[in-house]
């Protein structure tokens, strides 16, 4: 009785005698699901800049990203599934690759056989430098796609099938809640409970991959490098990366 007495008394929401999952929440968990993803989209136009990592799936190809992003440009890199990891730099519409000396080689010998002492020499005057990737090459749309948040976002958020609310979770430490299409066969979206109704993880249908985003409109600055760390390849870049 004393107990059931002390519970009805205290005014302090999380007690011993339960805690209320909804304290401090957005809400959004009563909304139906296509609100719920509605309004994650919402969030996601009007936002200006995210950090985003994890595992795609494109066109046959895997990639791990881990990149940070904004309308005016980004900052990341991006590893193959075949272990081939570069950076990539976008400031504007300037595009900028830096990778090591084993991707430059494979650039040289265009995979025809060993690379000779000149692709060798090539490749070692490249690596850890900056090479600006023109924008007429065929690369430049692969490699900036990337880069560019309106564009990786909105292929991310892709969902297909009937949406359903799943379960309550939490990613990286904040509360979330599941979107599933096709009961997640066809995708998911975890949408944050807390503030903004972000999406905190997209799992994209048939295991195209997971990604996790965060930082949310916390920005981030941005330069071009300086001109003694950009050379000129000089030459059509290959973006196909066929190892991953």
């Amino acid at each position: 009785m004393l107990t059931a007495a002390i519970c009805v008394g205290l005014t302090v929401s999380l007690t011993a005698c339960g805690d209320d999952p909804d304290q401090g929440t957005n809400g959004v968990q009563e909304l139906p699901p296509a609100k719920i993803e509605k309004k994650a989209r919402t969030a996601v136009e009007d936002a200006e800049s995210v950090r985003l990592s994890g595992t795609i799936v494109a066109k046959g190809h895997t990639y791990r990203l881990e990149m940070r992003l904004k309308d005016t440009g980004a900052v990341g890199e991006v590893a193959t599934k075949g272990g081939e990891t570069f950076s990539l730099l976008r400031v504007d519409e300037d595009l900028y690759l830096k990778a090591g000396a084993a991707f430059w080689v494979d650039q040289e010998k265009g995979g025809k056989g060993e690379p000779s002492e000149a692709d060798l020499a090539a490749a070692q005057k490249l690596e850890g430098k900056y090479v600006k990737v023109p924008d007429g090459d065929a690369a430049y749309d692969q490699l900036s796609g990337f880069t560019q948040m309106d564009v990786l976002l909105e292929g991310l958020l892709v969902l297909d099938g009937e949406r359903t609310t799943g379960d309550r979770l939490e990613v990286a430490g904040t509360r979330a809640v599941q979107v599933l299409a096709g009961g997640g066969s066809g995708g998911s979206i975890a949408v944050s409970l807390e503030g903004t109704p972000y999406p905190l993880r997209l799992k994209r249908a048939g295991g195209a991959g997971t990604v996790e985003l965060d930082e949310w409109n916390q920005g981030f600055a941005i330069h071009a490098p300086k001109d003694g760390n950009v050379v000129d390849y000089g030459k059509k870049i290959s973006a196909s990366t066929d190892d991953a």
